[in-house]
Protein backbone atom coordinates (compact mmCIF):
# COMPACT_ATOMS: atom_id res chain seq x y z
CA UNK A 1 0.00 0.00 0.00
CA UNK A 2 3.07 2.42 1.18
CA UNK A 3 4.46 2.02 -2.71
CA UNK A 4 1.12 2.28 -4.12
CA UNK A 5 0.50 5.84 -2.79
CA UNK A 6 4.21 6.63 -2.94
CA UNK A 7 3.59 6.15 -6.86
CA UNK A 8 0.78 7.76 -6.66
CA UNK A 9 2.07 10.85 -4.93
CA UNK A 10 5.63 10.82 -7.51
CA UNK A 11 2.68 10.84 -10.51
CA UNK A 12 0.39 14.02 -8.96
CA UNK A 13 3.86 15.82 -8.44
CA UNK A 14 5.44 15.05 -11.69
CA UNK A 15 2.04 16.73 -13.16
CA UNK A 16 1.84 19.81 -11.13
CA UNK A 17 5.83 20.64 -12.17
CA UNK A 18 5.00 20.13 -16.02
CA UNK A 19 1.84 22.22 -15.23
CA UNK A 20 3.67 24.81 -13.86
CA UNK A 21 6.81 24.08 -16.43
CA UNK A 22 4.13 24.84 -19.00
CA UNK A 23 2.78 27.75 -17.53
CA UNK A 24 5.81 29.71 -16.81
CA UNK A 25 7.21 28.61 -20.74
CA UNK A 26 4.00 30.23 -21.60
CA UNK A 27 4.58 33.43 -19.61
CA UNK A 28 8.12 33.49 -20.65
CA UNK A 29 6.71 33.16 -24.25
CA UNK A 30 4.29 35.82 -24.06
CA UNK A 31 6.38 38.64 -23.60
CA UNK A 32 8.07 37.65 -26.87
CA UNK A 33 5.04 37.63 -28.98
CA UNK A 34 4.73 40.70 -28.00
CA UNK A 35 8.12 42.15 -28.28
CA UNK A 36 7.85 40.55 -31.79
CA UNK A 37 4.43 42.15 -32.93
CA UNK A 38 6.34 45.53 -31.85
CA UNK A 39 7.49 47.38 -34.82
CA UNK A 40 8.18 50.79 -36.39
CA UNK A 41 4.82 51.28 -38.03
CA UNK A 42 2.66 49.71 -35.45
CA UNK A 43 4.39 52.03 -33.04
CA UNK A 44 4.29 54.71 -35.28
CA UNK A 45 0.21 54.04 -35.72
CA UNK A 46 -0.03 54.51 -31.80
CA UNK A 47 1.60 57.51 -31.49
CA UNK A 48 -0.10 58.64 -34.06
CA UNK A 49 -3.75 57.85 -32.69
CA UNK A 50 -2.53 59.98 -29.61
CA UNK A 51 -1.03 63.13 -31.67
CA UNK A 52 -3.95 65.77 -31.53
CA UNK A 53 -2.13 67.65 -34.56
CA UNK A 54 -2.51 64.22 -36.53
CA UNK A 55 -6.34 64.06 -35.89
CA UNK A 56 -7.29 67.64 -36.80
CA UNK A 57 -4.81 67.63 -39.99
CA UNK A 58 -6.64 64.00 -41.27
CA UNK A 59 -10.34 65.07 -40.23
CA UNK A 60 -9.54 68.38 -42.22
CA UNK A 61 -7.91 65.95 -45.24
CA UNK A 62 -10.86 63.54 -44.96
CA UNK A 63 -13.02 66.64 -45.36
CA UNK A 64 -11.39 68.12 -48.43
CA UNK A 65 -11.78 64.45 -49.63
CA UNK A 66 -15.41 64.16 -49.87
CA UNK A 67 -15.86 68.17 -51.05
CA UNK A 68 -13.45 67.41 -53.88
CA UNK A 69 -15.46 64.19 -54.88
CA UNK A 70 -18.90 65.37 -54.67
CA UNK A 71 -19.40 68.50 -54.39
CA UNK A 72 -23.03 68.29 -54.80
CA UNK A 73 -23.02 67.42 -51.34
CA UNK A 74 -22.42 70.62 -49.71
CA UNK A 75 -23.77 72.78 -52.52
CA UNK A 76 -27.13 72.94 -54.62
CA UNK A 77 -26.07 74.64 -57.97
CA UNK A 78 -22.87 74.58 -60.18
CA UNK A 79 -21.02 76.71 -61.91
CA UNK A 80 -21.46 75.02 -65.25
CA UNK A 81 -24.63 75.44 -65.61
CA UNK A 82 -26.15 77.76 -67.89
CA UNK A 83 -27.31 81.23 -66.37
CA UNK A 84 -25.36 80.35 -63.19
CA UNK A 85 -23.54 83.70 -63.52
CA UNK A 86 -25.52 86.89 -64.10
CA UNK A 87 -23.69 90.55 -64.32
CA UNK A 88 -26.38 92.42 -62.46
CA UNK A 89 -25.29 89.73 -59.09
CA UNK A 90 -21.92 91.14 -59.74
CA UNK A 91 -19.51 92.13 -56.79
CA UNK A 92 -22.14 91.18 -54.22
CA UNK A 93 -21.31 91.10 -50.61
CA UNK A 94 -21.96 87.96 -49.01
CA UNK A 95 -25.92 87.50 -47.23
CA UNK A 96 -27.54 84.65 -45.56
CA UNK A 97 -28.77 83.75 -48.89
CA UNK A 98 -25.74 83.04 -50.53
CA UNK A 99 -22.83 83.13 -47.90
CA UNK A 100 -19.44 84.16 -49.98
CA UNK A 101 -21.45 86.58 -52.13
CA UNK A 102 -20.61 87.24 -55.93
CA UNK A 103 -17.53 87.67 -58.09
CA UNK A 104 -16.84 90.06 -61.40
CA UNK A 105 -18.97 87.81 -63.41
CA UNK A 106 -22.16 87.71 -61.25
CA UNK A 107 -21.09 83.99 -59.95
CA UNK A 108 -21.86 82.34 -56.87
CA UNK A 109 -17.94 82.32 -55.07
CA UNK A 110 -19.61 80.05 -52.34
CA UNK A 111 -20.06 77.45 -55.26
CA UNK A 112 -17.60 77.84 -57.02
CA UNK A 113 -15.31 77.56 -54.23
CA UNK A 114 -16.73 74.53 -53.74
CA UNK A 115 -16.22 72.91 -56.78
CA UNK A 116 -12.47 73.96 -57.52
CA UNK A 117 -11.68 71.85 -54.32
CA UNK A 118 -11.77 69.10 -57.00
CA UNK A 119 -9.28 70.24 -59.50
CA UNK A 120 -6.73 71.04 -56.33
CA UNK A 121 -7.04 67.86 -54.66
CA UNK A 122 -6.91 65.72 -57.88
CA UNK A 123 -3.45 67.77 -59.08
CA UNK A 124 -2.37 67.15 -55.27
CA UNK A 125 -2.79 63.81 -55.06
CA UNK A 126 -1.95 62.51 -58.82
CA UNK A 127 1.07 64.18 -58.98
CA UNK A 128 2.66 63.09 -55.56
CA UNK A 129 1.45 59.63 -57.00
CA UNK A 130 3.60 59.61 -59.79
CA UNK A 131 6.36 61.05 -58.26
CA UNK A 132 6.64 58.60 -55.73
CA UNK A 133 6.12 55.90 -57.76
CA UNK A 134 8.80 57.33 -60.21
CA UNK A 135 11.27 58.40 -57.52
CA UNK A 136 11.01 55.89 -55.38
CA UNK A 137 11.41 52.94 -58.10
CA UNK A 138 14.38 54.60 -59.60
CA UNK A 139 15.90 55.43 -56.26
CA UNK A 140 15.56 51.75 -55.34
CA UNK A 141 16.95 50.47 -58.17
CA UNK A 142 20.10 53.07 -57.62
CA UNK A 143 20.75 52.27 -54.52
CA UNK A 144 20.09 48.79 -54.37
CA UNK A 145 22.30 47.92 -57.77
CA UNK A 146 25.04 50.39 -57.53
CA UNK A 147 27.69 50.58 -59.54
CA UNK A 148 27.06 51.88 -62.84
CA UNK A 149 23.78 51.69 -62.99
CA UNK A 150 23.59 54.34 -59.72
CA UNK A 151 26.21 56.92 -61.34
CA UNK A 152 23.81 57.28 -64.68
CA UNK A 153 21.00 57.64 -62.99
CA UNK A 154 22.63 59.82 -60.15
CA UNK A 155 23.65 62.17 -63.06
CA UNK A 156 20.38 61.72 -65.05
CA UNK A 157 18.77 63.16 -61.83
CA UNK A 158 21.00 66.12 -61.56
CA UNK A 159 19.76 67.48 -64.93
CA UNK A 160 16.08 68.13 -63.32
CA UNK A 161 17.15 69.25 -59.95
CA UNK A 162 19.18 72.15 -61.49
CA UNK A 163 14.77 73.63 -62.61
CA UNK A 164 13.35 75.27 -60.28
CA UNK A 165 9.74 73.56 -59.76
CA UNK A 166 7.70 76.71 -60.85
CA UNK A 167 9.74 78.15 -63.40
CA UNK A 168 9.99 74.83 -65.02
CA UNK A 169 6.56 74.44 -64.84
CA UNK A 170 6.55 77.70 -66.87
CA UNK A 171 7.65 77.13 -69.41
CA UNK A 172 6.43 73.66 -70.05
CA UNK A 173 3.25 74.27 -69.19
CA UNK A 174 3.22 77.38 -71.75
CA UNK A 175 2.83 74.71 -74.52
CA UNK A 176 0.70 72.35 -73.10
CA UNK A 177 -3.16 73.03 -72.30
CA UNK A 178 -3.78 73.64 -69.23
CA UNK A 179 -6.43 71.17 -67.35
CA UNK A 180 -5.66 69.46 -63.77
CA UNK A 181 -4.15 66.47 -65.44
CA UNK A 182 -1.60 68.06 -67.61
CA UNK A 183 -0.47 70.23 -64.27
CA UNK A 184 0.04 66.96 -62.26
CA UNK A 185 2.35 65.57 -65.23
CA UNK A 186 4.46 68.27 -65.13
CA UNK A 187 5.15 68.55 -61.61
CA UNK A 188 5.66 64.77 -61.59
CA UNK A 189 8.10 65.33 -63.95
CA UNK A 190 10.06 68.07 -62.05
CA UNK A 191 9.34 67.30 -58.43
CA UNK A 192 10.68 63.19 -58.37
CA UNK A 193 14.29 63.53 -58.38
CA UNK A 194 13.60 64.44 -54.62
CA UNK A 195 12.08 61.45 -54.02
CA UNK A 196 14.70 59.53 -56.00
CA UNK A 197 17.49 60.96 -53.78
CA UNK A 198 15.68 60.57 -50.29
CA UNK A 199 14.74 56.68 -51.61
CA UNK A 200 18.89 56.41 -53.01
CA UNK A 201 19.89 57.47 -49.26
CA UNK A 202 17.98 55.40 -47.17
CA UNK A 203 18.37 51.95 -49.72
CA UNK A 204 22.21 52.39 -48.91
CA UNK A 205 21.85 52.70 -45.39
CA UNK A 206 19.94 49.83 -45.00
CA UNK A 207 21.70 47.06 -47.83
CA UNK A 208 24.24 46.57 -45.57
CA UNK A 209 22.51 45.69 -42.65
CA UNK A 210 22.19 42.22 -40.70
CA UNK A 211 19.22 41.52 -41.32
CA UNK A 212 19.81 41.52 -45.19
CA UNK A 213 23.40 39.76 -44.68
CA UNK A 214 21.42 37.23 -43.11
CA UNK A 215 18.99 37.02 -45.69
CA UNK A 216 21.35 36.69 -48.32
CA UNK A 217 23.45 34.01 -46.94
CA UNK A 218 20.14 31.60 -46.20
CA UNK A 219 19.92 32.03 -50.08
CA UNK A 220 17.09 34.46 -50.24
CA UNK A 221 16.80 36.25 -53.96
CA UNK A 222 16.93 39.35 -54.94
CA UNK A 223 13.75 40.16 -55.66
CA UNK A 224 12.71 38.86 -51.83
CA UNK A 225 15.48 40.73 -50.32
CA UNK A 226 14.22 44.12 -51.63
CA UNK A 227 10.64 43.39 -51.26
CA UNK A 228 10.62 42.33 -47.85
CA UNK A 229 13.80 43.57 -46.00
CA UNK A 230 14.86 46.52 -48.24
CA UNK A 231 11.92 48.42 -49.21
CA UNK A 232 9.60 48.17 -45.63
CA UNK A 233 12.37 49.88 -44.13
CA UNK A 234 13.35 52.23 -46.72
CA UNK A 235 9.99 53.57 -47.20
CA UNK A 236 9.14 55.64 -44.38
CA UNK A 237 11.38 58.88 -45.17
CA UNK A 238 9.96 58.69 -48.83
CA UNK A 239 6.35 58.56 -47.30
CA UNK A 240 7.01 61.61 -45.31
CA UNK A 241 8.45 63.69 -47.19
CA UNK A 242 5.56 62.50 -49.67
CA UNK A 243 3.10 63.76 -47.32
CA UNK A 244 4.37 67.13 -46.72
CA UNK A 245 5.38 68.06 -50.61
CA UNK A 246 1.29 67.00 -51.28
CA UNK A 247 0.55 70.53 -49.98
CA UNK A 248 3.30 72.32 -52.05
CA UNK A 249 2.11 70.61 -55.43
CA UNK A 250 -1.34 72.26 -54.43
CA UNK A 251 0.20 75.47 -53.80
CA UNK A 252 2.47 75.07 -56.91
CA UNK A 253 -0.79 74.32 -59.32
CA UNK A 254 -2.54 77.29 -57.58
CA UNK A 255 0.99 79.61 -58.14
CA UNK A 256 0.57 78.54 -62.33
CA UNK A 257 -3.40 78.97 -62.50
CA UNK A 258 -2.81 82.51 -60.74
CA UNK A 259 -0.31 83.33 -63.83
CA UNK A 260 -2.76 82.21 -66.48
CA UNK A 261 -0.62 78.85 -67.23
CA UNK A 262 -2.46 76.71 -64.85
CA UNK A 263 -6.25 75.01 -65.07
CA UNK A 264 -7.38 77.46 -68.03
CA UNK A 265 -11.23 78.47 -67.80
CA UNK A 266 -13.93 77.10 -67.93
CA UNK A 267 -12.61 74.68 -65.32
CA UNK A 268 -12.31 76.14 -61.40
CA UNK A 269 -9.07 76.14 -59.73
CA UNK A 270 -8.71 78.63 -56.62
CA UNK A 271 -5.81 80.22 -58.38
CA UNK A 272 -7.60 81.26 -61.25
CA UNK A 273 -10.53 82.58 -58.64
CA UNK A 274 -7.50 84.58 -56.39
CA UNK A 275 -5.76 85.69 -59.83
CA UNK A 276 -9.85 87.07 -60.70
CA UNK A 277 -10.04 88.44 -57.91
CA UNK A 278 -7.21 90.95 -57.49
CA UNK A 279 -8.26 93.02 -60.07
CA UNK A 280 -10.57 94.31 -57.24
CA UNK A 281 -9.90 93.32 -54.13
CA UNK A 282 -10.00 96.28 -52.61
CA UNK A 283 -13.98 96.91 -54.23
CA UNK A 284 -14.74 93.60 -53.39
CA UNK A 285 -12.45 91.79 -50.80
CA UNK A 286 -14.50 88.79 -50.37
CA UNK A 287 -13.74 87.73 -53.77
CA UNK A 288 -10.43 87.00 -53.15
CA UNK A 289 -10.44 86.15 -49.18
CA UNK A 290 -13.06 82.78 -49.25
CA UNK A 291 -10.58 81.07 -52.17
CA UNK A 292 -7.77 82.30 -50.30
CA UNK A 293 -8.88 80.67 -47.24
CA UNK A 294 -9.69 77.04 -48.70
CA UNK A 295 -6.36 76.94 -50.30
CA UNK A 296 -4.72 77.61 -47.27
CA UNK A 297 -6.61 75.19 -45.30
CA UNK A 298 -5.95 72.55 -47.67
CA UNK A 299 -2.18 72.90 -47.68
CA UNK A 300 -2.25 73.84 -43.91
CA UNK A 301 -4.21 70.80 -43.94
CA UNK A 302 -1.56 68.10 -45.31
CA UNK A 303 1.54 69.65 -43.98
CA UNK A 304 -0.34 69.45 -40.86
CA UNK A 305 -0.34 65.19 -41.27
CA UNK A 306 2.55 65.25 -43.22
CA UNK A 307 4.57 66.91 -39.70
CA UNK A 308 3.06 64.60 -37.50
CA UNK A 309 3.90 61.21 -39.55
CA UNK A 310 7.66 62.56 -39.69
CA UNK A 311 7.50 62.50 -35.94
CA UNK A 312 5.80 59.58 -35.68
CA UNK A 313 8.44 57.55 -37.99
CA UNK A 314 11.80 59.20 -36.68
CA UNK A 315 13.28 57.26 -34.46
CA UNK A 316 15.13 60.13 -33.09
CA UNK A 317 12.18 61.96 -31.77
CA UNK A 318 10.89 59.40 -29.64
Amino acid sequence: MRDTKTVEDSMTTDTQTAGATSAGTEAAQAPEKKERAASLWSDALQDLRRNPIFIIGAVLVVFLLIVAAVPQLFTDGSPFEAGACKLEDSLKTPSSAHWFGYDIQGCDVYTRTVWAARNSVIVGIVTTTLVLVVGGALGLIAGWVGGIVDSILSRFTEIFFAIPLLLGGMLIMSALPGNAWTVSLVLAILGWPQIFRIMRSSVLQNKNNDYVVAARALGAGTMRITIRHILPNAVAPVIVVGAISLGVYISAEAALSYLGIGVQPPQISWGLMVSDASVRWLQAPHVLLFPSIALSITVLAFIMVGDAVRDALDPKLR
